[in-house]
Protein backbone atom coordinates (compact mmCIF):
# COMPACT_ATOMS: atom_id res chain seq x y z
CA UNK A 1 0.00 0.00 0.00
CA UNK A 2 2.39 2.89 -1.02
CA UNK A 3 1.39 6.20 0.11
CA UNK A 4 1.50 8.78 -2.54
CA UNK A 5 0.40 12.33 -2.93
CA UNK A 6 -2.72 12.82 -4.81
CA UNK A 7 -2.60 14.55 -8.20
CA UNK A 8 -5.62 17.23 -7.59
CA UNK A 9 -5.26 20.95 -6.97
CA UNK A 10 -3.39 22.07 -3.92
CA UNK A 11 -1.82 25.22 -2.43
CA UNK A 12 0.21 25.61 0.39
CA UNK A 13 -3.17 25.35 3.00
CA UNK A 14 -5.47 22.64 1.00
CA UNK A 15 -5.55 20.09 -1.44
CA UNK A 16 -8.42 17.90 -3.29
CA UNK A 17 -9.70 14.88 -2.86
CA UNK A 18 -10.58 12.99 -6.02
CA UNK A 19 -12.93 10.79 -7.58
CA UNK A 20 -10.48 8.32 -9.16
CA UNK A 21 -13.55 6.77 -11.50
CA UNK A 22 -13.77 10.20 -12.93
CA UNK A 23 -10.65 12.47 -11.78
CA UNK A 24 -13.17 14.94 -10.56
CA UNK A 25 -13.04 16.92 -7.81
CA UNK A 26 -14.56 15.03 -4.66
CA UNK A 27 -14.07 18.69 -2.28
CA UNK A 28 -11.05 20.81 -0.90
CA UNK A 29 -9.59 20.12 2.51
CA UNK A 30 -7.14 21.86 4.83
CA UNK A 31 -3.26 21.06 5.22
CA UNK A 32 -2.92 20.53 8.80
CA UNK A 33 1.07 22.18 9.65
CA UNK A 34 2.87 20.73 12.19
CA UNK A 35 1.70 23.71 14.54
CA UNK A 36 -1.63 22.80 13.64
CA UNK A 37 -0.95 19.39 14.57
CA UNK A 38 0.69 19.91 17.71
CA UNK A 39 -2.51 22.44 18.55
CA UNK A 40 -4.76 19.00 17.97
CA UNK A 41 -3.21 16.75 20.42
CA UNK A 42 -2.75 19.75 22.89
CA UNK A 43 -6.49 19.65 23.19
CA UNK A 44 -6.65 16.01 22.82
CA UNK A 45 -4.25 15.94 25.77
CA UNK A 46 -6.85 18.12 28.09
CA UNK A 47 -9.55 16.22 26.71
CA UNK A 48 -7.87 12.86 27.26
CA UNK A 49 -7.62 13.49 30.99
CA UNK A 50 -11.45 14.35 31.11
CA UNK A 51 -12.35 10.78 29.21
CA UNK A 52 -9.45 8.76 31.30
CA UNK A 53 -11.64 10.26 34.32
CA UNK A 54 -14.90 8.35 32.62
CA UNK A 55 -16.05 5.01 34.16
CA UNK A 56 -16.02 2.10 31.57
CA UNK A 57 -19.94 2.84 31.93
CA UNK A 58 -19.81 6.13 30.83
CA UNK A 59 -17.55 5.90 27.90
CA UNK A 60 -19.69 2.83 26.75
CA UNK A 61 -22.82 5.02 26.59
CA UNK A 62 -20.90 7.95 24.65
CA UNK A 63 -19.32 5.38 22.49
CA UNK A 64 -22.58 3.80 21.56
CA UNK A 65 -24.27 7.18 20.68
CA UNK A 66 -21.63 7.10 18.38
CA UNK A 67 -22.23 4.20 16.89
CA UNK A 68 -25.79 5.42 16.95
CA UNK A 69 -25.04 8.27 14.69
CA UNK A 70 -22.87 6.50 11.76
CA UNK A 71 -25.47 3.75 11.40
CA UNK A 72 -28.57 6.14 11.28
CA UNK A 73 -26.30 7.70 8.50
CA UNK A 74 -24.43 4.91 6.96
CA UNK A 75 -25.51 5.52 3.47
CA UNK A 76 -23.91 8.83 3.89
CA UNK A 77 -20.79 8.16 4.56
CA UNK A 78 -20.94 5.16 2.15
CA UNK A 79 -21.37 7.70 -0.42
CA UNK A 80 -18.41 9.85 0.74
CA UNK A 81 -16.40 6.32 0.58
CA UNK A 82 -17.77 5.80 -2.62
CA UNK A 83 -17.03 9.30 -4.02
CA UNK A 84 -13.22 9.04 -2.72
CA UNK A 85 -12.46 5.44 -3.42
CA UNK A 86 -14.59 4.87 -6.15
CA UNK A 87 -15.59 1.08 -4.87
CA UNK A 88 -19.08 -0.28 -5.26
CA UNK A 89 -21.77 1.15 -3.16
CA UNK A 90 -22.65 -2.03 -1.74
CA UNK A 91 -19.19 -2.64 -0.93
CA UNK A 92 -19.27 0.45 1.50
CA UNK A 93 -22.06 -0.12 3.30
CA UNK A 94 -20.10 -3.71 4.00
CA UNK A 95 -16.91 -2.21 5.36
CA UNK A 96 -19.11 0.49 7.40
CA UNK A 97 -21.24 -1.93 8.90
CA UNK A 98 -18.18 -4.21 9.85
CA UNK A 99 -16.33 -0.78 11.33
CA UNK A 100 -20.10 0.07 13.65
CA UNK A 101 -19.73 -3.91 14.88
CA UNK A 102 -16.11 -3.09 16.02
CA UNK A 103 -17.04 0.23 17.58
CA UNK A 104 -19.84 -2.15 19.69
CA UNK A 105 -17.86 -4.80 20.68
CA UNK A 106 -15.19 -2.40 21.94
CA UNK A 107 -17.50 -0.34 23.74
CA UNK A 108 -19.39 -3.81 25.60
CA UNK A 109 -15.99 -5.23 26.27
CA UNK A 110 -13.50 -2.59 27.58
CA UNK A 111 -14.63 -3.07 31.30
CA UNK A 112 -13.94 -7.01 31.05
CA UNK A 113 -11.24 -7.16 29.26
CA UNK A 114 -9.32 -4.10 30.92
CA UNK A 115 -10.53 -3.58 34.48
CA UNK A 116 -8.96 -4.58 37.83
CA UNK A 117 -8.44 -8.44 38.23
CA UNK A 118 -7.20 -9.84 41.20
CA UNK A 119 -4.06 -12.53 40.03
CA UNK A 120 -2.47 -15.21 42.23
CA UNK A 121 0.67 -13.85 44.03
CA UNK A 122 2.22 -17.58 44.71
CA UNK A 123 3.48 -19.00 48.21
CA UNK A 124 7.11 -17.22 48.26
CA UNK A 125 4.31 -13.27 48.24
CA UNK A 126 1.39 -14.86 49.95
CA UNK A 127 1.19 -12.30 51.94
CA UNK A 128 0.71 -9.41 49.24
CA UNK A 129 -2.55 -9.14 47.01
CA UNK A 130 -1.53 -8.59 43.65
CA UNK A 131 -4.23 -7.19 41.20
CA UNK A 132 -3.10 -5.58 37.58
CA UNK A 133 -5.36 -3.09 35.45
CA UNK A 134 -4.59 -1.70 32.13
CA UNK A 135 -4.67 2.30 31.57
CA UNK A 136 -5.24 4.43 28.75
CA UNK A 137 -1.61 5.82 27.40
CA UNK A 138 -3.09 9.56 26.99
CA UNK A 139 -3.14 10.44 23.21
CA UNK A 140 -2.94 8.13 20.37
CA UNK A 141 -2.01 9.37 16.80
CA UNK A 142 -3.81 7.28 13.95
CA UNK A 143 -2.25 7.35 10.66
CA UNK A 144 -5.04 5.57 8.08
CA UNK A 145 -4.96 3.53 4.56
CA UNK A 146 -7.35 4.76 1.54
CA UNK A 147 -8.30 1.10 0.26
CA UNK A 148 -10.76 0.53 3.88
CA UNK A 149 -10.73 3.96 5.35
CA UNK A 150 -13.90 3.28 7.62
CA UNK A 151 -13.03 -0.09 8.88
CA UNK A 152 -9.49 -0.61 9.31
CA UNK A 153 -9.00 3.20 11.37
CA UNK A 154 -11.61 2.06 13.22
CA UNK A 155 -10.16 -1.09 14.46
CA UNK A 156 -7.65 1.77 16.01
CA UNK A 157 -9.70 4.56 16.72
CA UNK A 158 -12.71 2.78 18.49
CA UNK A 159 -10.37 0.08 20.30
CA UNK A 160 -8.24 3.67 21.51
CA UNK A 161 -10.99 5.22 22.35
CA UNK A 162 -12.75 2.25 24.60
CA UNK A 163 -9.68 1.86 26.24
CA UNK A 164 -10.00 5.86 27.58
CA UNK A 165 -7.85 7.52 25.38
CA UNK A 166 -8.23 10.36 22.94
CA UNK A 167 -7.34 10.19 19.46
CA UNK A 168 -5.97 12.59 16.83
CA UNK A 169 -6.60 10.76 13.59
CA UNK A 170 -4.87 11.42 10.24
CA UNK A 171 -6.59 10.13 7.33
CA UNK A 172 -5.35 9.01 3.99
CA UNK A 173 -4.78 12.26 1.61
CA UNK A 174 -6.80 10.59 -0.80
CA UNK A 175 -9.94 9.92 1.59
CA UNK A 176 -10.02 13.14 4.10
CA UNK A 177 -13.38 13.74 3.46
CA UNK A 178 -14.11 9.89 5.03
CA UNK A 179 -11.39 11.19 7.52
CA UNK A 180 -13.63 14.53 8.53
CA UNK A 181 -16.92 12.63 7.68
CA UNK A 182 -16.27 10.64 11.29
CA UNK A 183 -14.58 13.51 13.25
CA UNK A 184 -18.11 15.39 12.72
CA UNK A 185 -20.28 13.08 13.70
CA UNK A 186 -18.30 12.32 16.83
CA UNK A 187 -17.83 15.82 17.66
CA UNK A 188 -22.16 15.84 17.79
CA UNK A 189 -21.80 13.13 20.79
CA UNK A 190 -18.78 13.85 22.69
CA UNK A 191 -18.72 17.20 25.03
CA UNK A 192 -14.84 17.43 24.02
CA UNK A 193 -12.34 16.86 21.50
CA UNK A 194 -11.60 13.13 22.34
CA UNK A 195 -11.50 12.34 18.52
CA UNK A 196 -10.07 14.80 16.00
CA UNK A 197 -9.10 14.91 12.65
CA UNK A 198 -5.95 16.05 10.74
CA UNK A 199 -5.78 16.21 6.81
CA UNK A 200 -3.28 16.66 4.94
CA UNK A 201 -0.05 15.27 3.14
CA UNK A 202 2.61 13.30 3.64
CA UNK A 203 4.47 15.66 6.18
CA UNK A 204 0.93 16.16 8.20
CA UNK A 205 1.61 12.31 9.16
CA UNK A 206 5.08 13.40 10.03
CA UNK A 207 3.96 16.26 12.25
CA UNK A 208 1.63 13.70 14.40
CA UNK A 209 4.85 11.14 14.94
CA UNK A 210 6.76 13.84 16.35
CA UNK A 211 4.20 15.84 17.94
CA UNK A 212 4.37 14.00 21.29
CA UNK A 213 1.71 11.21 21.09
CA UNK A 214 1.48 8.48 23.31
CA UNK A 215 1.49 5.83 20.78
CA UNK A 216 0.91 5.61 16.86
CA UNK A 217 -1.38 3.03 14.94
CA UNK A 218 -0.26 3.58 11.35
CA UNK A 219 -1.22 1.01 8.43
CA UNK A 220 0.29 1.38 4.88
CA UNK A 221 3.13 -0.02 2.98
CA UNK A 222 6.13 -1.59 4.67
CA UNK A 223 8.35 1.08 3.42
CA UNK A 224 6.05 3.81 4.86
CA UNK A 225 5.80 2.14 8.45
CA UNK A 226 9.50 2.38 8.39
CA UNK A 227 9.88 5.47 7.98
CA UNK A 228 6.88 6.28 10.50
CA UNK A 229 9.08 4.05 12.66
CA UNK A 230 11.61 6.14 12.53
CA UNK A 231 10.14 9.11 12.82
CA UNK A 232 8.71 7.57 16.40
CA UNK A 233 11.86 6.24 17.38
CA UNK A 234 13.03 9.82 18.11
CA UNK A 235 10.85 10.48 20.76
CA UNK A 236 10.89 6.77 21.83
CA UNK A 237 6.87 6.73 20.90
CA UNK A 238 5.47 3.41 20.39
CA UNK A 239 4.37 2.19 17.08
CA UNK A 240 1.65 0.11 15.54
CA UNK A 241 2.45 -0.93 12.25
CA UNK A 242 -0.08 -2.99 9.89
CA UNK A 243 1.83 -3.04 6.46
CA UNK A 244 1.50 -5.09 3.34
CA UNK A 245 0.87 -8.26 2.58
CA UNK A 246 1.01 -10.91 0.18
CA UNK A 247 -1.81 -13.41 1.39
CA UNK A 248 -1.62 -16.90 0.14
CA UNK A 249 -4.74 -19.44 0.00
CA UNK A 250 -3.92 -23.53 0.00
CA UNK A 251 -6.20 -25.68 -1.44
CA UNK A 252 -6.05 -29.49 -0.45
CA UNK A 253 -6.82 -32.54 -2.41
CA UNK A 254 -10.07 -33.28 -0.30
CA UNK A 255 -11.31 -29.34 -0.27
CA UNK A 256 -14.90 -28.15 -1.84
CA UNK A 257 -12.97 -27.14 -4.81
CA UNK A 258 -16.38 -24.91 -6.06
CA UNK A 259 -15.82 -22.99 -2.47
CA UNK A 260 -12.39 -22.63 -3.02
CA UNK A 261 -12.87 -20.92 -6.59
CA UNK A 262 -15.43 -18.84 -4.96
CA UNK A 263 -12.86 -17.48 -1.94
CA UNK A 264 -10.25 -17.16 -4.41
CA UNK A 265 -12.19 -15.01 -7.32
CA UNK A 266 -13.79 -12.94 -4.16
CA UNK A 267 -10.60 -12.38 -2.10
CA UNK A 268 -8.50 -11.53 -5.18
CA UNK A 269 -10.76 -9.21 -6.79
CA UNK A 270 -12.86 -7.59 -4.09
CA UNK A 271 -12.13 -3.63 -3.81
CA UNK A 272 -10.19 -4.05 -7.40
CA UNK A 273 -7.70 -6.70 -5.27
CA UNK A 274 -6.48 -3.72 -2.86
CA UNK A 275 -6.88 -5.57 0.26
CA UNK A 276 -3.51 -6.18 2.37
CA UNK A 277 -5.66 -9.55 3.64
CA UNK A 278 -6.79 -10.09 0.20
CA UNK A 279 -5.75 -13.17 -1.62
CA UNK A 280 -2.81 -12.81 -4.38
CA UNK A 281 -0.67 -16.38 -4.12
CA UNK A 282 -2.75 -19.57 -4.87
CA UNK A 283 -1.43 -22.75 -4.28
CA UNK A 284 -3.50 -25.93 -5.28
CA UNK A 285 -2.66 -29.53 -4.82
CA UNK A 286 -1.78 -31.30 -8.19
CA UNK A 287 -5.17 -33.32 -8.02
CA UNK A 288 -7.65 -30.81 -8.00
CA UNK A 289 -5.25 -28.42 -9.54
CA UNK A 290 -6.73 -28.49 -13.29
CA UNK A 291 -10.40 -28.54 -11.78
CA UNK A 292 -9.46 -25.98 -9.91
CA UNK A 293 -7.71 -23.66 -12.82
CA UNK A 294 -10.84 -24.06 -14.41
CA UNK A 295 -13.22 -23.27 -12.43
CA UNK A 296 -11.57 -19.61 -11.48
CA UNK A 297 -10.92 -18.60 -15.00
CA UNK A 298 -14.76 -19.28 -15.64
CA UNK A 299 -15.97 -17.70 -12.77
CA UNK A 300 -13.62 -14.73 -12.88
CA UNK A 301 -14.97 -14.15 -16.11
CA UNK A 302 -17.44 -12.87 -14.68
CA UNK A 303 -15.54 -10.14 -12.40
CA UNK A 304 -15.41 -6.55 -14.66
CA UNK A 305 -14.15 -3.08 -13.61
CA UNK A 306 -16.03 -0.72 -15.24
CA UNK A 307 -17.83 2.72 -14.41
CA UNK A 308 -21.26 1.19 -14.62
CA UNK A 309 -23.25 1.65 -11.11
CA UNK A 310 -23.34 -2.33 -10.42
CA UNK A 311 -19.88 -2.92 -11.70
CA UNK A 312 -18.16 -5.86 -8.94
CA UNK A 313 -15.35 -3.51 -8.30
CA UNK A 314 -14.42 -0.68 -9.11
CA UNK A 315 -11.17 1.44 -10.28
CA UNK A 316 -7.73 1.94 -9.22
CA UNK A 317 -7.78 4.45 -6.09
CA UNK A 318 -4.16 5.33 -6.04
CA UNK A 319 -2.77 6.26 -9.83
CA UNK A 320 0.57 5.07 -9.42
CA UNK A 321 -0.39 1.90 -8.29
CA UNK A 322 -1.54 1.09 -11.79
CA UNK A 323 2.32 0.68 -12.73
CA UNK A 324 3.73 -1.52 -9.91
CA UNK A 325 0.66 -3.89 -11.20
CA UNK A 326 1.70 -3.81 -14.60
CA UNK A 327 5.16 -4.27 -14.36
CA UNK A 328 4.34 -7.63 -11.92
CA UNK A 329 2.12 -8.94 -14.72
CA UNK A 330 4.65 -8.20 -16.79
CA UNK A 331 7.99 -9.64 -14.67
CA UNK A 332 5.67 -12.50 -14.37
CA UNK A 333 5.37 -13.40 -18.11
CA UNK A 334 8.99 -12.48 -18.82
CA UNK A 335 9.99 -15.27 -16.17
CA UNK A 336 8.60 -17.63 -17.86
CA UNK A 337 4.71 -17.55 -16.28
CA UNK A 338 1.60 -17.28 -18.45
CA UNK A 339 -1.38 -15.41 -18.50
CA UNK A 340 -4.77 -17.49 -18.59
CA UNK A 341 -7.26 -14.50 -18.27
CA UNK A 342 -5.83 -10.86 -18.88
CA UNK A 343 -2.60 -9.90 -19.25
CA UNK A 344 -0.65 -6.55 -19.44
CA UNK A 345 -3.66 -5.43 -21.38
CA UNK A 346 -5.72 -5.64 -18.72
CA UNK A 347 -3.83 -2.55 -16.88
CA UNK A 348 -5.53 0.11 -18.24
CA UNK A 349 -5.71 4.38 -17.40
CA UNK A 350 -8.05 3.91 -14.01
CA UNK A 351 -9.64 0.19 -14.12
CA UNK A 352 -7.75 -2.60 -14.24
CA UNK A 353 -9.35 -6.32 -15.49
CA UNK A 354 -8.80 -9.35 -13.32
CA UNK A 355 -5.90 -11.32 -14.26
CA UNK A 356 -4.59 -14.85 -13.50
CA UNK A 357 -1.56 -16.06 -13.70
CA UNK A 358 0.03 -19.80 -13.86
CA UNK A 359 4.14 -21.42 -13.90
CA UNK A 360 5.16 -18.39 -12.25
CA UNK A 361 8.49 -18.44 -10.52
CA UNK A 362 8.73 -17.93 -6.79
CA UNK A 363 11.36 -15.68 -7.95
CA UNK A 364 9.25 -13.23 -9.90
CA UNK A 365 8.04 -9.69 -7.89
CA UNK A 366 3.93 -10.98 -8.66
CA UNK A 367 4.92 -13.61 -6.15
CA UNK A 368 7.42 -12.01 -3.57
CA UNK A 369 5.78 -8.32 -3.73
CA UNK A 370 2.69 -7.07 -3.10
CA UNK A 371 0.57 -6.33 -6.33
CA UNK A 372 -2.49 -4.53 -4.75
CA UNK A 373 -4.83 -5.06 -7.79
CA UNK A 374 -7.14 -7.84 -8.98
CA UNK A 375 -4.39 -10.56 -9.70
CA UNK A 376 -3.40 -13.69 -8.65
CA UNK A 377 -0.61 -16.45 -9.38
CA UNK A 378 -1.97 -19.97 -9.06
CA UNK A 379 0.61 -22.39 -8.52
CA UNK A 380 0.47 -26.34 -8.68
CA UNK A 381 2.07 -28.04 -5.55
CA UNK A 382 2.39 -31.75 -4.61
CA UNK A 383 1.76 -31.83 -1.11
CA UNK A 384 0.19 -29.61 1.15
CA UNK A 385 4.08 -29.75 2.80
CA UNK A 386 5.43 -27.73 -0.20
CA UNK A 387 2.16 -25.55 -0.33
CA UNK A 388 2.73 -24.65 3.44
CA UNK A 389 6.68 -24.30 2.96
CA UNK A 390 5.95 -21.75 -0.23
CA UNK A 391 3.51 -19.75 2.08
CA UNK A 392 5.43 -19.31 4.92
CA UNK A 393 9.10 -18.36 2.31
CA UNK A 394 7.37 -14.73 2.04
CA UNK A 395 8.49 -12.04 3.77
CA UNK A 396 4.64 -11.27 4.05
CA UNK A 397 2.82 -12.51 6.57
CA UNK A 398 -0.18 -11.08 7.12
CA UNK A 399 -3.61 -13.84 6.59
CA UNK A 400 -3.94 -16.82 4.78
CA UNK A 401 -6.84 -19.28 3.48
CA UNK A 402 -7.31 -22.77 4.02
CA UNK A 403 -9.51 -25.32 1.90
CA UNK A 404 -9.86 -28.42 2.99
CA UNK A 405 -12.30 -31.07 4.25
CA UNK A 406 -10.32 -32.96 6.96
CA UNK A 407 -7.13 -31.13 7.34
CA UNK A 408 -7.79 -26.91 7.88
CA UNK A 409 -6.49 -27.12 11.23
CA UNK A 410 -3.40 -28.78 11.02
CA UNK A 411 -2.13 -26.99 7.96
CA UNK A 412 -3.41 -23.50 9.48
CA UNK A 413 -0.96 -24.34 12.53
CA UNK A 414 1.54 -24.61 10.26
CA UNK A 415 1.98 -21.27 8.70
CA UNK A 416 3.71 -18.28 9.78
CA UNK A 417 1.22 -15.39 9.43
CA UNK A 418 -1.24 -13.61 11.97
CA UNK A 419 -4.63 -15.16 10.74
CA UNK A 420 -5.86 -17.73 9.37
CA UNK A 421 -9.20 -18.54 7.47
CA UNK A 422 -10.17 -22.59 7.25
CA UNK A 423 -12.68 -22.73 4.23
CA UNK A 424 -13.69 -19.01 4.11
CA UNK A 425 -11.53 -15.74 3.47
CA UNK A 426 -10.32 -13.14 5.18
CA UNK A 427 -13.40 -14.25 7.67
CA UNK A 428 -11.23 -13.45 10.80
CA UNK A 429 -11.34 -9.64 10.63
CA UNK A 430 -15.04 -9.52 10.91
CA UNK A 431 -14.70 -11.31 14.22
CA UNK A 432 -14.38 -8.59 16.77
CA UNK A 433 -13.25 -10.53 19.19
CA UNK A 434 -10.30 -11.77 17.31
CA UNK A 435 -7.05 -9.94 17.07
CA UNK A 436 -5.62 -8.58 13.50
CA UNK A 437 -2.04 -8.18 12.59
CA UNK A 438 0.79 -9.24 11.30
CA UNK A 439 4.25 -10.61 11.75
CA UNK A 440 7.76 -9.87 9.33
CA UNK A 441 7.13 -7.51 6.89
CA UNK A 442 3.63 -7.24 7.64
CA UNK A 443 3.95 -5.15 10.47
CA UNK A 444 3.75 -5.82 14.43
CA UNK A 445 1.24 -5.16 17.33
CA UNK A 446 -2.54 -6.14 17.25
CA UNK A 447 -6.08 -4.04 16.78
CA UNK A 448 -9.82 -6.09 17.47
CA UNK A 449 -10.44 -8.00 20.01
CA UNK A 450 -9.08 -8.05 23.86
CA UNK A 451 -5.56 -7.39 22.20
CA UNK A 452 -6.84 -4.40 20.56
CA UNK A 453 -8.05 -2.80 23.81
CA UNK A 454 -4.85 -3.83 25.80
CA UNK A 455 -2.52 -2.67 23.07
CA UNK A 456 -3.95 1.37 23.44
CA UNK A 457 -3.25 1.11 27.25
CA UNK A 458 -0.05 -0.14 29.97
CA UNK A 459 -0.42 -2.64 32.25
CA UNK A 460 -0.52 -1.60 36.20
CA UNK A 461 0.76 -3.99 38.43
CA UNK A 462 -0.31 -3.38 42.11
CA UNK A 463 0.48 -5.10 45.23
CA UNK A 464 -1.19 -4.85 48.44
CA UNK A 465 0.59 -5.91 52.15
CA UNK A 466 -2.41 -7.75 53.73
CA UNK A 467 -0.72 -9.51 56.46
CA UNK A 468 3.05 -10.04 57.74
CA UNK A 469 5.36 -11.95 55.76
CA UNK A 470 5.82 -15.27 57.07
CA UNK A 471 9.34 -14.87 55.49
CA UNK A 472 11.20 -11.53 55.96
CA UNK A 473 13.14 -11.29 52.81
CA UNK A 474 12.54 -7.82 51.16
CA UNK A 475 14.53 -6.16 54.39
CA UNK A 476 17.84 -5.30 55.69
CA UNK A 477 16.62 -7.58 58.87
CA UNK A 478 16.21 -10.59 56.92
CA UNK A 479 17.79 -13.63 58.86
CA UNK A 480 20.20 -16.28 58.05
CA UNK A 481 17.07 -18.60 59.04
CA UNK A 482 15.23 -16.78 56.85
CA UNK A 483 16.98 -17.27 53.61
CA UNK A 484 17.82 -21.14 54.79
CA UNK A 485 13.65 -21.13 54.80
CA UNK A 486 13.17 -19.99 51.04
CA UNK A 487 15.83 -22.60 49.60
CA UNK A 488 13.67 -25.43 51.12
CA UNK A 489 10.49 -24.21 49.64
CA UNK A 490 11.64 -23.23 46.76
CA UNK A 491 13.13 -26.91 46.43
CA UNK A 492 9.67 -28.21 47.23
CA UNK A 493 7.96 -25.94 44.73
CA UNK A 494 10.85 -26.33 41.87
CA UNK A 495 13.08 -29.43 42.74
CA UNK A 496 11.36 -31.71 41.24
CA UNK A 497 11.90 -33.23 37.44
CA UNK A 498 15.65 -31.47 37.48
CA UNK A 499 18.80 -33.71 37.18
CA UNK A 500 19.51 -35.44 40.48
Amino acid sequence: MTITEPTGTRSATSFDSLNPRTGEVVASHPIASEADVQAAVARAREAAAWWSGQSFAERKVLLNAWKGVITNRIDELASVMQAETGKPHGDAMLECALAIDHLAWAAGHASKVLKRRTVPSGLVMANQKATVEYQPLGVVGVIGPWNYPVFTPMGSIAYALAAGNAVVFKPSEYTPGVGAWLAATAAEVFDQPVFQVVTGLGETGAALCRSGVNKVAFTGSTATGKRVMAACAETLTPVLIEAGGKDALIVDADADVAAAVDGAVWGANANAGQTCAGVERVYVHERVYDDFLAQVIARTKEVHATNDADAKIGPITMPSQIDIIKRHIDDAIASGGTAVLGGPESVGERFVQPVILVDVPESSSAVTEETFGPTMTVTKVSSMAEAVALTNASKYALGSSVFSKRNGMRIAEQLRVGMTAINGVITFAGVPSLPFGGVGDSGFGRIHGPDGLKEFTYAHAITKQRMKPLLALTTFQRTEKAEQQLGKLIGVLHGRGGPK
